[in-house]
């Protein structure tokens, strides 16, 4: 087992569906899907505090497997803490090469609360 696997943790990727209202509308709801382990970092570094105290959210690091592909605005939630997190990035951009011994997909993720 490697550091990278023993970081790991269990996420839980956060479906987004519509549904009728009872009123002729319609209403959206959210709902748990898939689960998936992911190693979920903080970012503490100066830039990051500076935009924090700007109004930007708090900012993640995200990295899994090359086979799981979060993409841009994916909503995840952290199964030990409950911390709902959006994509901020695609996974397409940033993974190690096919030749790499290493198998990990990086994005990042800022801090959301869903809609109620």
């Amino acid at each position: 087992m490697s550091l990278l696997d023993e970081f790991m943790e269990t996420l839980v990727m956060i479906d987004k569906t519509t549904q009728p209202d009872g009123y002729g509308g319609i209403k959206t709801v959210y709902t748990d899907g898939a689960t998936f382990q992911a190693a979920v970092a903080f970012n503490a570094s100066t830039e990051a505090r500076i935009g924090v105290v700007q109004g930007l959210t708090s900012l993640y690091t995200i990295t899994t497997k090359k086979n799981i592909n979060l993409q841009y605005h994916d909503l995840i939630r952290r199964v030990s803490d409950g911390k709902v997190l959006r994509v901020t990035s695609d996974g397409d951009d940033l993974k190690t090469p096919a030749s790499a011994t290493l198998n990990m997909r990086n994005v990042t993720a800022e801090e959301y609360t869903l809609p109620v």
